[in-house]
């Protein structure tokens, strides 16, 4: 029931997921009133799906707090209450990001080793192929060196577990790449890395101009900054997919000048198609799903504002995750490294 367009962007983006994801089953929680009648618009959808009925839902403006101690019944919290059962194998909300980390921290666990979860996503980047994994995005707003090493060991095993790159590239999103730049959060931070074991390499500072450029594999920042860095792309490309279209639908001349330009109507299909791919990869709904990292159990959070193509692009995300059995692995690389919070910080300053 949690996002701007719900519920019908859940099971829209159930239904959207199940032709990548065939074998994929699905429990869904909230007003069984509003939801049913969804399902039966989309043919063979009710043989996947249980809808489970409750009344209760966490709305935008509920604290975490107040979410975590009278949401009991909640479409959210009974959604977490399911996957910490071993019912289902992940959980997906588009709901309230602070109640959703409250929530699934308390009923989920944090792995050993681990205080803070952290919520990553995947950024695309100028190199084919290859992204970086960006992370707080808005779970903790104010953290420590501790918190902030945490994120990388926890980003760095994503990258290796996933996208099978031995020696991620682990750097702390800064306002400069010298070593007197930054707050002291990030000064301390970058000492912590230096000496940590890590499931990758530290290599310093990136700056805000660098996350895309695919020099790094995991950018690690607090969740303020996080967060705001996120929102502030996902603007810039809605401005940029807006400008486009404004331009080419400007005038009648412009459109005249374009079919005069081209040789043949294919010539025009292949501009056409150059643009659609385009926009298809600057598109936010693409690489929508964010996962709550340092969990005992797997939880994404969707984009609030999203539809049925981004919620399904978060349930693949899921289903890739629980696929790869990434918590196991996790764990398993925790242990490794002996990450059990024994590296001692130094003094903290919270941002």
């Amino acid at each position: 029931m949690g996002g701007d367009k719900a519920p019908h962007i859940v099971v829209e983006g159930a239904h959207l997921a199940r032709e990548k994801f065939p074998e994929a089953k699905f429990i869904i929680y909230g007003d069984e009133a509003q939801i049913r009648p969804l399902v039966k618009k989309y043919e063979g959808l009710e043989s996947v799906m249980e809808v489970r009925h409750t009344p209760d839902r966490v709305t935008a403006e509920d604290k975490p707090a107040n979410a975590l101690r009278h949401g009991r019944n909640s479409s959210m919290r009974l959604a977490i209450d399911t996957v910490a059962k071993g019912e289902a194998d992940c959980v997906i909300s588009a709901g309230n990001t602070g109640a959703l980390m409250a929530m699934a921290k308390f009923s989920l666990k944090v792995m050993p080793g681990i205080h803070r979860p952290a919520i990553a996503t995947y950024m695309p980047t100028k190199v084919a192929g290859h992204g970086t994994i960006f992370m707080d995005l808005g779970a903790n707003a104010e953290c420590t060196s501790q918190n902030l090493l945490e994120f990388a060991v926890l980003g760095g095993v994503f990258s290796r577990e996933i996208f099978k790159i031995p020696e991620p590239r682990i750097a702390l999103l800064n306002i400069g790449s010298e070593a007197m730049k930054g707050d002291e959060l990030v000064k301390a931070a970058s000492e912590v890395f230096a000496a940590a074991r890590l499931p990758g390499k530290y290599v310093g500072y990136a700056e805000g101009n660098e996350i895309m450029t695919g020099d790094f594999d995991v950018v690690v920042t607090d969740g303020f900054t996080g967060n705001v860095t996120l929102k502030t792309m996902e603007g810039t490309a809605s401005l940029i997919k807006h400008m486009m279209k404004e331009a080419f639908k400007s005038s009648w001349w412009v459109k005249l000048g374009m079919v005069l330009c081209l040789p043949s109507l294919p010539g025009l299909l292949i501009i056409y198609m150059a643009l659609k791919k385009f926009s298809k990869r600057i598109d936010p709904r693409y690489y929508n799903g964010a996962s709550l990292l340092g969990l005992k159990g797997l939880c994404i959070k969707s984009h609030g504002g999203t539809d049925g193509i981004g919620f399904a692009n978060a349930i693949g995300v899921a289903a890739g995750l629980a696929a790869n059995r990434f918590t196991d692995k996790v764990e398993t690389e925790l242990r490794r490294l002996g990450f059990e919070g024994h590296i001692e910080p130094l003094p903290e300053v919270t941002s």
